[in-house]
């Protein structure tokens, strides 16, 4: 009999095999696809050298993660590429505010007027960064706080909405940054805890930036499955599971699955009818004939590029998908190049280039003309250098990977209390009805990301079980 089996071989599943499998327990992953990786996979979307990540693509709350880097990742393959800047926010003047990994750079490009309090704002934190992110990504119940003053100041400053925290700031060029920063989860500006999302984001690209893998996504999940199968864990792939009966006898079963998946496999009922699920997206990936044309000469040199005119564009965008239940005519978008510090992703001159906005859940409309025309306020020209593109809505993003429920893909809305208090309100959020049965997918804290922390902390409550 097998210590622990886990369903699913996304960043997730994978981490918590390691985790387990590195403590001695025998643990075997079972994988519907037929290769590993989940949200964190590349493939040949659009032409052959053509290199693309479905799902994520720069990864600020990997190479932070507490789990990733206490784990010999690199031994493995993995090679983190840093962009000469982390991210840009390009306006239609041509001019653009950054998350530089220099704190003074950043402030910098906001004006006189908020230099100061950018600087104030983030002062506290940083140099304690480590820690703090220990303890707000091991929350709620893994682990005591290391620092448990900062992480309150922490709280502080991030549980209200992230409208209040932006009042500090003066000028449109640093709220439109932090607008779009909150934006990556999908919820409304004024949602709780939302400023804690964008001061995440922010401290994560001064600690250790907003890197992309060499090779793209699969990096990492190739990286996790080598380090796996040297600690003695198995996967087996093209495995779909339907029901518990389909596994081999195990002393823990961990599901890196959606609750709604799990309910149905191991007959939980009504157990998590309460669970939300948010908005989707609708993601391009462009094969084109050279460099994005942006205005901004820091656009072309930022692996991560937020769209988005002012703070009023991105929050009415956000409304529109999250309150009344329709495609935004001007898109937030979030867009990377990988092809800014990774020649490998295409043939020589060419660039991958990735692209996705927010839409209601299980939208099936085409955003594709309305994303376009955002991408070309801010890159004239961008239209010319398409070779082909590949879309995909929720119903595509959805038929791809089980987890991302009508194109979800942080797995569940990440608005009120879901977005810290998840998959149900509970300090167990890792179990389930059945004392052998656990959940470690991004429906647990501490949610959407390629970070592995999820399946870090469900490992914890899976391996005092077993010692139990």
């Amino acid at each position: 009999m097998l210590d622990a089996v886990v369903v699913g071989a996304g960043p997730n599943g994978l981490t918590a095999a390691v985790e387990l499998a590195r403590r001695g327990f025998s643990v075997a992953v079972f994988e519907a696809r037929d290769t590993v990786g989940g949200g964190a996979r590349t493939e040949e979307l659009t032409l052959p050298g053509f290199r693309h990540d479905p799902c994520s693509a720069a990864h600020p709350l990997g190479v932070n993660s507490p789990a990733f880097r206490a784990l010999p990742l690199e031994r493995h393959g993995l090679t983190w590429l840093h962009p000469e800047l982390p991210m840009a926010h390009p306006f239609t003047d041509g001019s653009a505010a950054v998350l530089a990994r220099s704190v003074a750079e950043t402030a910098a490009s906001f004006g006189p007027r908020d230099a100061g309090a950018y600087r104030r704002l983030i002062a506290p934190f940083l140099t304690k960064w480590d820690t703090l992110a220990q303890d707000f990504m091991s929350l709620p119940s893994t682990a005591l706080p290391r620092d448990p003053l900062t992480l309150a100041r922490f709280g502080l400053a991030g549980l209200p909405p992230s409208t209040w925290l932006t009042r500090r700031f003066h000028d449109e060029r640093a709220k439109t940054l932090f607008a779009g920063l909150v934006a990556h989860v999908m919820a409304p500006l004024s949602g709780f805890a939302t400023g804690a999302v964008g001061l995440v984001f922010a401290l994560a690209a001064h600690a250790r930036g907003w890197p992309v893998a060499r090779g793209g996504s699969q990096a990492i999940s190739d990286a996790l499955t080598s380090y796996l199968t040297e600690c003695g864990g198995t996967v087996h792939t093209g495995f779909e599971v339907k029901r518990l009966d389909d596994l081999p006898p195990a002393r823990a079963y961990v599901f890196d699955t959606s609750p709604t998946a799990l309910a149905r496999i191991a007959g939980f009922g009504s157990f998590y009818d309460g669970y939300r699920y948010g908005p989707g997206v609708f993601k391009v990936d462009y094969a084109l004939d050279g460099p994005v044309p942006w205005t901004a000469p820091e656009a072309r040199i930022a692996g991560t590029v937020q769209i988005g005119a002012d703070p009023a564009e991105i929050g009415t965008a956000l409304r529109a998908v999250s309150r009344e239940g329709r495609a935004p005519e001007r898109p937030f978008l979030i867009t990377v190049q990988p092809g800014v510090v990774d020649p490998t992703r295409a043939p020589e001159g060419k660039q991958v280039f990735w692209a996705y906005g927010h839409v209601p859940n299980g939208y099936t409309g085409d955003l594709t003309d309305a994303i376009e025309r955002q991408l070309e306020r801010f890159a004239p020209g961008f239209r010319d250098r398409i070779l082909a593109r590949a879309t995909a809505g929720p119903p595509e993003l959805a038929a791809a990977n089980a987890n991302y429920v009508g194109g979800d893909i942080a797995s569940g809305a990440t608005s009120g209390l879901q977005l810290m208090l998840r998959p149900r309100l509970t300090l167990a959020p890792y179990r389930t009805p059945h004392p052998a049965v656990f959940i470690c997918s991004s429906a647990t804290p501490p949610g959407p990301g390629v970070h592995g922390m999820s399946g870090h902390n469900a490992a914890k409550a899976v391996w005092r079980r077993l010692r139990a």
